[in-house]
């Protein structure tokens, strides 16, 4: 398994705009954070988790020249908006499976509807084949990637976190119900949330995100969805040996 950060900033990156803090002037370019999304390899299969706002940049960053699948965690701005970009790819390799619940899938009817409901013709359009997930309910995609979708909250919305045989990605969550943190357990790699350092409404603090890092007990966790309260050099010497913080163009191999 291989898994590659494509963003790992919260939603309006980092640096922020026309902000001059210590993080959003760092050069450390572990400091500079598109918005979230991983990429993940396994047994000849590529998945994306979220087409972010960012997609098209970090595609090119990270040279995605065919994807698999796209799974989406949840239908906010900062994880979506990149969807029209995935239509080069379409135009090589044909339409691609995208996977969300049933909430998301409301939205991104709802948001892009040019593409569900197409009303004129003469641009080019997404193509997309509509899968919707749902919790603990796990699907294949080839012969060696089990996925099994999970149930987080964020706020009051409930969002997918997905693992992926012995990895699992959980972004943009406040709680993970019991039954789910039982789904995130014998956890190689585990990437989880990580806002900012105080508390967040809808979020994990660093102190939140720690706790149920010790609940959990993966052999090993990156943190992501970090805002720019979080100086890579600095908030490092904060982690437990297991826990890092991610950056963009991580790669991380199991």
């Amino acid at each position: 398994m291989r898994l590659t950060f494509l963003g790992t900033g919260t939603s309006t990156g980092v640096p922020s705009i026309g902000c001059e803090c210590e993080t959003c002037v760092s050069i450390d370019p572990r400091d500079k954070r598109l918005r979230v999304s991983v990429l993940i390899e396994h047994a000849g299969k590529s998945i994306l988790v979220d087409t972010s706002i960012d997609f098209r940049q970090q595609a090119l960053r990270a040279d995605i020249k065919y994807l698999d699948a796209v799974l989406i965690t949840h239908c906010h701005v900062d994880h979506v908006f990149g969807l029209d970009d995935i239509r080069p790819l379409n135009f090589r390799h044909g339409a691609i499976g995208v996977y969300a619940n049933e909430p998301a899938w409301k939205d991104l009817r709802r948001i892009f509807q040019y593409i569900f409901q197409p009303s004129h013709f003469g641009g080019g359009l997404p193509q997309l084949v509509p899968h919707t997930v749902v919790h603990d309910a796990a699907f294949m995609i080839g012969k060696d990637l089990e996925i099994t979708p999970l149930e987080v909250i964020h706020g009051k919305l409930p969002v997918i976190a997905y693992r992926f045989n012995d990895f699992a990605y959980a972004t943009d969550l406040k709680t993970i119900p019991v039954e789910s943190l039982e789904g995130l357990r014998d956890l190689d790699v585990l990437v989880l949330d990580c806002v900012r350092l105080k508390p967040h409404s809808t979020h994990l603090c660093l102190e939140e995100a720690l706790g149920y890092i010790e609940i959990l007990r993966p052999n090993r966790a990156f943190l992501t969805h970090l805002n720019h309260d979080i100086l890579h050099e600095r908030e490092s010497k904060l982690l437990p040996d297991n826990v890092e913080l991610g950056y963009d163009g991580l790669v991380v191999e199991g």
